[in-house]
């Protein structure tokens, strides 16, 4: 019984799939068979209730006398009853009603029984693991209990879950061991960066005018190497970092937006408005992470603006998206593409080129995303957060 079960879970789908028709098939002409078989026997049965009206003719010895029962020569049919004749003629047409009935139904009981045998649990299987990986879920495993082309699969599929497994451990671990190499690498620099930083200023302080010049230089590269050393550690407390959302009311969170985006505006000399297109009364979000973002995207917003900053705070039914607009030269192609990459500068500035990598970064904590673009009139800068 055990290897007839295994030959059966081996056999592949497509010869399971001709069994399970050819046993239908059979199914089907037996209950024909009998169901003709049936009919006849019961056409018999009302006609024999009749009696036979026809002359019956006996066999004779040479003296005269019967021999046996006699028989019927012919049959003289005694008409039906209105009744019985229905009956008849049913039983009649009953075989050929019920033949394409017969098949339809053993087909489809086929089919039902081949979906539940060979294909259900596989694909079951397979379905399961394809959420759980969609996920990022890979604690856990497909067992192959068949060898069909189903089974393959999920064995294919469980070495491939593996694979993913090992991979993502393994960029797990380098990603933690870059984290910890960032974070050692900006804790050494400090020790130097304030040795340089106090022999500058005693050349400063004791040198002729070419010296003094020079160390102005030498500081300010100084200063930018100290704020590269902050700005790592700051990101690998930023990748860390997980958001913690609460019922925000967005009335009042817009009027805090626009309070500082005045502020800022205000003091570069130039013009802020906010467009509010929200409905709801509140949404769950982590307000702090949102105006931290905000604070990125106005602050280049205010850098490149020619006179004008727009914000527009949407909802959608998924969470809350906020776009910063500004009148001025937009983005290059490159910076289009690079822009919210960490240290990239579309000018030969002395920022490190972090506002929108840490604008990203935070934006897909928060479920979201952080897009550029250009406008007909200047650039556009869209954060999405997803509210849970």
């Amino acid at each position: 019984m055990g290897l007839l079960k295994r030959r059966w879970s081996a056999l592949s789908l497509r010869k399971a799939l001709v069994l399970y028709t050819a046993a239908a098939a059979a199914l089907a002409l037996a209950l024909c068979a009998a169901t003709s078989s049936v009919c006849e026997l019961t056409v018999k049965s009302v006609y024999a209730a009749y009696p036979n009206t026809a002359e019956r003719y006996y066999l004779t010895n040479e003296r005269g006398e019967r021999i046996g029962d006699g028989n019927y020569i012919g049959r003289d049919i005694t008409p039906l009853s209105p009744g019985d004749q229905r009956l008849v003629d049913t039983l009649r047409a009953l075989p050929g009603v019920t033949a394409p009935l017969y098949s339809a139904l053993c087909l489809f009981s086929a089919a039902l029984l081949f979906y539940q045998d060979k294909l259900k649990a596989p694909l079951t299987k397979l379905r399961m693991a394809s959420e759980k990986i969609s996920r990022n879920d890979l604690d856990f495993t497909i067992a192959a209990d068949s060898g069909d082309e189903l089974g393959r699969l999920c064995a294919s599929f469980e070495a491939m879950r593996a694979a993913l497994a090992r991979s993502y451990s393994e960029l797990w671990r380098q990603m933690e061991e870059r984290k910890r190499l960032n974070a050692a690498f900006a804790h050494d620099l400090r020790t130097p960066l304030t040795v340089l930083k106090g022999y500058n200023e005693l050349l400063q302080a004791s040198g002729g005018e070419e010296i003094r010049a020079t160390t102005v230089t030498m500081r300010r590269h100084i200063l930018r190497l100290e704020r590269y050393a902050d700005t790592m550690s700051r990101l690998h407390r930023l990748e860390d970092l997980r958001p913690t959302c609460r019922q925000t009311p967005l009335k009042a969170f817009a009027a805090s937006l626009r309070e500082s985006g005045t502020i800022l505006c205000e003091r570069a000399g130039k013009r802020f408005s906010l467009r509010d297109q929200t409905v709801s009364p509140s949404l769950s979000l982590d307000s702090e992470l949102i105006t931290q973002v905000y604070g990125n995207l106005m602050t280049n917003a205010v850098r490149y603006a020619v006179s004008e900053i727009e914000l527009c705070m949407e909802e959608t039914p998924e969470g809350l998206l906020l776009s910063v607009s500004d009148d001025g030269r937009g983005f290059d192609p490159i910076s289009l593409e690079k822009a919210a990459d960490p240290y990239f500068s579309g000018e030969k500035a002395e920022h490190l080129g972090l506002g929108l990598y840490t604008g990203r970064l935070l934006c897909e904590r928060h479920g979201g995303w952080l897009r550029v673009g250009n406008t007909s009139c200047g650039a556009r800068a869209v954060a999405f957060f997803k509210s849970p």
